[in-house]
């Protein structure tokens, strides 16, 4: 469990720099391509973070992000709203080393914002369950 709460304390600090960039209205390019790198790092950490849980809590032994987004949504962690956004968001994520293409970069910037609260939401419910189920 420890190393649950260590990828939970990691997840809360790279969220919180990701929201702190994704919530401004106007960015610069600079501070876009930071926004896209932040977002990399906080959706690594807490795909992982949801796969500790799902091993840890739920028995759950899923290897790869969609297959921990897809079990999440079976334990209850995401909706299916969600589920399908976070999809979408493991392609975004896959392509984000195509950042130099300026169109692809300003059209991911533009959705960070979503994923920023879908991941914030996730963390939560993972954090929910596990004061449940103590």
């Amino acid at each position: 469990m420890e190393g649950l709460q260590e990828r939970i304390a990691l997840a809360l600090k790279a969220l919180a720099k990701l929201h702190e960039l994704a919530a401004r209205q106007e960015i610069t390019e600079v501070e876009r391509d930071a926004l896209i790198k932040r977002f990399e790092f906080s959706f690594e950490l807490l795909w992982k973070c949801a796969k500790s849980y799902l091993y840890e809590e739920e028995g759950i032994d899923a290897a790869s992000p969609k297959k921990v987004i897809r079990a999440s949504r079976e334990v209850g962690l995401l909706d299916e709203e969600e589920t399908r956004q976070a999809l979408l968001m493991v392609d975004d994520r896959n392509l984000t080393t195509h950042t130099t293409d300026e169109e692809f970069a300003g059209d991911l910037a533009r959705r960070i914002g979503t994923y920023d609260q879908l991941l914030s939401r996730w963390l939560v419910r993972i954090q929910e369950q596990l004061k449940e189920e103590k």
